[in-house]
């Protein structure tokens, strides 16, 4: 269960809507502490929506992306959105998040768990040409975007919203510190800021808190 993730979810939400709830492990870990909260998650894979489906107010089973205007507009209003290591599967997660922000309520928020693609150990595998797809982590076989600090923020600024709060996931490793030194180094040659560049390597996943900027006309 990533407690970093759920550490940013809001304690006081009347309602939150989980992305990919999966078996509902988060959602259970939140309703403990903030029982009188309506969590609703939403899962593709039917065995783990079943599993979830007892402990939570209510789960969808469908394909986020799938689901239309109105299937997305019946949620409202959201206190918060969870979308854990979620983002990173999806065909266009700039769309959704655009599509989504106009369930939030006014104080509503995003929360985020996005895996970092300048982790140390991808720089090292691109380096040796051993850019191979694993069954799970940064190389995930299932996912289709990936994402840095900059990108992600760039991702939230452009469907609307303001990036409010930035958290990061470091695992440690025996090659960690060389790999983060090459990392610098490397940085070095191309005029780069070294220590900047290694602290954002060095990160695993960023646990990200969003906020709406803007709103249309209508919304």
């Amino acid at each position: 269960m990533n407690a970093d993730l759920l550490a940013l979810v809001p304690p006081g939400a009347r309602r939150v809507v989980e992305a990919g709830c999966a078996d509902g492990e988060l959602a259970r870990a939140y309703l403990a502490r903030h029982p009188g909260c309506e969590y609703v998650g939403i899962e593709l894979d039917a065995a783990k929506a079943a599993l979830a489906r007892p402990g939570l107010a209510r789960v969808i089973e469908a394909d986020i992306e799938g689901m239309d205007a109105a299937a997305l507009g019946s949620l409202a209003p959201v206190d918060a959105w969870v979308f854990g290591d979620v983002l990173e599967h999806l065909v266009d997660p700039w769309g959704l998040l655009a599509r989504v922000r106009v369930t939030l309520a006014p104080d509503g928020v995003v929360v985020a768990c996005i895996p970092n693609m300048q982790h140390w150990s991808v720089a090292v595998r691109l380096v040796l040409g051993e850019l191979f797809y694993e069954d799970a982590g940064l190389l995930d076989r299932t996912h289709l975007r990936w994402f840095t600090r900059a990108t992600l923020g760039a991702m939230f600024r452009d469907a609307g919203y303001a990036v409010t709060r930035l958290e990061r996931r470091v695992f440690d490793s025996p090659m960690r510190e060389r790999a983060l030194q090459a990392v610098g180094n490397f940085a070095n040659v191309m005029g780069a800021k070294p220590r900047a560049v290694m602290a954002d390597a060095d990160v695993f996943q960023w646990v990200v808190e969003a906020r709406v900027v803007q709103r249309e006309a209508g919304e």
